[in-house]
C-alpha cells in the first residue's frame, strides 16, 4: 500500500525498506502531435544536482548578477523555466524532477539559514530558501549529498522536515540497527489515460566519504557502505514492489577512484561501478563531481544492457533529461529505449514565481554579506600576488594556519611546524582601509574550499614548491622583467600557483622549471629532506586538483567540513581588527642567480 511521506517520516526511518508515493500528474492530454497507444509510453526524467544553495543568478561575494567566464548562469529560479517548459511539451503525468544532492551548503543564502538564522523544522520558524523553490517547483525526489551533513543531522532533519519530498539515500545507515536512516527510495506513479499507469522507482545514494569528511557530526550515529552494494541491495526489492523503471540518484561521480586514496571504506565516485555492476537499473542522475555528462553509456556486466549516466554540471547550470520510451510486452512495462541531454540555464529567464517566494530570503542574505565585521589597519590587494609575497595572501595563510595548529594541539603531531597553502583566486580581491564586510572579506576565498591538515617531509615539500614554480616563464639574468608576461605559463591559472607559508624560500626564474627552488630554509636553518611538517591545506588540493605531487597521498590529520573563507569571516568577527602588522612578511621572493627580481 503506498505511504503518504508525512506518514513515512512519522516512523522511524531506520526501521522502513522504502517509501512508494503515487505523483500528484493529472490527465491532461499530452501534446497535440503525440498518437494514443495503450502499448506504448513515453516519459521524460528532469535531474539536477549540486545545486549549493543556488536558487537565483546571484553572488553574494560581488553583490551582483553572477557571472563567469563560459557565460554560465545558476540557479534554480532559471531551472525552474526549463522545467515548466517541458513539463507543458510533455504533459504533466509524463515528468518526474528529481536531484542528486548538496543542496543546502554552497552560498552565502544558505550559509544564513545554517548559521546565522538557523531553521529549525516545524512551524513558525524560518523556511529554508532551498526547500521553497523546490517545493514550488514540484521536485519528487532527492538524494543526499555529502555536503547535507556540513551543519550537522539536526539542521538536515530540520530541512527534511520543510521539504514536500523526500531526502532517499539508501546507503546513509543508523550506526546502532544498520538499517537505512533515510528512505531509500521513492516509487511513483505516472498516470496513463491510454493504457496501464507506469511506476518510477527512484534509488537514492550518498557519498561514503561523509564517514570522513563530517566524522564529527555522523560519527556513532550513522554509517556509509558502499554504492554498488547497496544498490544490488535495494535494486531487486524496487523491482519486487512494483516499479516498472529503476532510475538511481547518485552523488557519486563517474571515475571509478576516491579523491582520498585508501582513507575513505569505500569508492567514492562509483556511479559507473553502479551501472556496470548492479543489473536492473535503466539510469543514473550522476552528482558530485561537478562535470557536465549530457549521456554516457555504461553496459552492465550482467545483462548486457546500457544504463544511460547524465549529470548536469553544478549550481544550477543545466539541467538533465532523460527520455524514455516503453512498450508494454509479455504483461509489463519494459524500457524500449532511453537517452539523455543537457540544457543550459542561460537560455531561460528566471521564473518569477521562484524569484518572489525567496526574495525575502535573499534580502536577508544580501543584508548579512554587506555587514560590517570588523576594521584594516590598512589596505591591503591582491594585485601583485601573483609575482610577489603580499599580505593578503599571507593572511589567508596566517587564518589557516592558526586554525590548524589550534586542530591538531595536543596531538602526536601537535609539535611539529605548521605551513600554509593559498593562491591568488582573485587579482581584484581588495580589504579596503577602515570597515570591512563580510562580501570584503569572502571575496579574498571565491571558492568553497574546506580546510585540511596533511603530514609531509622536508622533500616532499620542495618539491611541492617546484611543481608550483612551474607558473612562471623562464627568463634569463639580465634580460626586461614583465609581469604580465611572467606568470601563466603553459596556461597554468593563478589557482594553481600556490605560496606557501611557514617557511622561507626563493624562486629562481632564470632557472627551467624543476630546478627553481632555492634557499628552502624553516626557522632561518635549512630544510632537511626527513624534516616533517603539518600542511594546513585547501580540499581541491588535498584531493588531487592541479595535480602537485604527495599531498593527494599524504597522512590526513584532520579535516574540516566549513568552508575555509567562512572560517577567515569568523575570524575577523572573534578579533576585530586586521593588522598586517601582526602577520606580513616576505617568506618567497623571485630571484635570478640570487638577485631579487623584484
Amino acid at each position: 500500500m503506498p505511504l503518504d511521506r508525512r506518514t513515512f517520516l512519522g516512523r522511524t526511518a531506520a526501521t522502513s525498506a522504502g517509501v512508494a508515493l503515487t505523483t500528484a500528474a493529472g490527465t491532461t492530454p499530452a501534446a497535440a502531435e503525440w498518437t494514443p497507444d495503450p502499448r506504448r509510453f513515453s516519459f521524460s526524467v528532469m535531474g539536477t544536482t549540486d545545486l549549493h544553495g543556488n536558487v537565483l543568478n546571484w553572488d553574494y561575494f560581488t553583490d551582483a548578477e553572477y557571472t563567469d567566464g563560459e557565460g554560465n548562469d545558476i540557479g534554480l529560479a532559471k531551472l525552474s523555466t526549463l522545467i515548466n517548459a517541458i513539463r507543458d511539451e510533455r504533459g504533466p503525468h509524463r515528468t518526474l524532477l528529481i536531484d542528486a544532492g548538496d543542496t543546502i551548503q554552497g552560498t552565502q543564502l544558505a550559509y544564513y539559514y545554517a548559521k546565522i538564522d538557523p531553521i529549525t523544522g516545524g512551524d513558525g520558524g524560518p523556511v529554508h530558501p532551498m526547500a521553497l523553490a523546490m517545493n514550488a517547483m514540484g521536485y519528487d525526489a532527492v538524494a543526499l549529498g555529502n555536503h547535507e551533513f556540513n551543519y550537522g543531522i539536526p539542521l538536515l532533519r530540520a530541512f527534511e522536515e520543510q521539504c514536500d519530498f523526500p531526502l532517499l539515500a539508501a546507503n546513509a545507515l543508523d550506526a546502532a540497527t544498520e538499517r537505512p536512516a533515510f528512505p531509500p527510495y521513492w516509487i511513483g506513479t505516472l498516470r496513463n489515460p491510454y493504457g496501464r499507469d507506469v511506476r518510477v522507482g527512484v534509488l537514492g545514494l550518498t557519498n561514503p566519504g561523509i564517514a570522513v569528511w563530517d566524522r564529527a557530526h555522523v560519527e556513532g550515529r550513522m554509517t556509509f557502505p558502499g554504492l554498488p552494494e547497496q544498490a544490488a541491495h535495494w535494486v531487486p526489492r524496487m523491482r519486487a514492489a512494483g516499479a516498472d523503471v529503476v532510475i538511481v540518484s547518485a552523488h557519486s561521480g563517474t571515475s571509478g577512484t576516491s579523491s582520498y586514496g585508501d582513507q575513505l571504506p569505500h569508492v567514492e565516485n562509483a556511479a559507473a561501478l553502479v551501472a556496470e555492476r548492479v543489473p536492473g537499473i535503466d539510469a543514473i542522475l550522476v552528482g558530485h563531481a561537478h562535470e557536465e555528462i549530457a549521456e554516457r553509456r555504461v553496459a552492465n556486466a550482467e545483462t548486457g544492457r546500457d544504463v544511460v549516466l547524465s549529470e548536469p554540471l553544478r549550481w544550477g547550470m543545466r539541467l538533465s533529461v532523460f527520455d524514455f520510451e516503453l512498450v508494454w510486452r509479455r504483461g509489463h512495462w519494459q524500457v524500449d529505449s532511453v537517452g539523455s541531454r543537457v540544457i543550459d540555464a542561460n537560455t531561460a529567464d528566471e521564473d518569477p514565481r521562484v524569484t518572489a517566494l525567496v526574495a525575502e530570503q535573499h534580502a536577508n542574505a544580501v543584508a548579512y554579506v554587506n555587514q560590517v565585521i570588523g576594521t584594516a589597519s590598512e589596505a591591503m590587494t591582491a594585485a601583485e600576488a601573483p609575482w610577489r609575497d603580499t599580505p593578503i595572501i599571507d593572511f589567508i595563510n596566517h587564518v589557516q594556519a592558526e586554525t590548524v595548529r589550534a586542530a591538531v594541539a595536543g596531538t602526536e603531531y601537535g609539535d611539529l611546524p605548521v605551513l600554509s597553502q593559498a593562491a591568488c583566486f582573485s587579482r581584484t580581491a581588495a580589504i579596503p582601509a577602515g570597515e570591512v564586510t563580510i562580501r570584503d572579506v569572502a571575496g579574498m576565498y571565491v571558492f568553497e574550499n574546506t580546510l585540511e591538515a596533511r603530514l609531509v617531509t622536508g622533500a616532499q615539500l620542495r618539491d611541492y614548491l617546484e611543481f608550483s614554480a612551474r607558473y612562471f616563464a623562464q627568463v634569463p639574468a639580465g634580460a626586461p622583467v614583465d609581469p604580465e608576461e611572467l606568470t601563466n605559463a603553459d596556461g597554468t591559472p593563478d589557482y594553481n600557483y600556490d605560496v606557501v607559508s611557514g617557511v622561507t624560500y626563493d624562486i629562481d626564474i632564470a632557472r627551467p622549471a624543476g630546478s627553481r627552488i632555492t634557499e628552502l630554509a624553516f626557522d632561518g636553518e635549512p630544510v632537511a629532506d626527513t624534516a616533517e611538517f603539518v600542511l594546513a591545506v585547501n580540499n581541491y588540493r588535498a584531493n588531487g586538483g592541479g595535480n602537485f605531487p604527495h599531498v593527494a597521498a599524504a597522512d590526513q590529520l584532520w579535516s574540516n567540513s566549513d568552508e575555509i573563507r567562512n572560517t577567515i569571516i569568523a575570524w575577523v568577527q572573534a578579533n576585530g581588527e586586521i593588522d598586517p602588522a601582526a602577520f606580513a612578511s616576505v617568506d618567497w621572493r623571485l630571484t635570478r642567480d640570487g638577485e631579487p627580481v623584484f
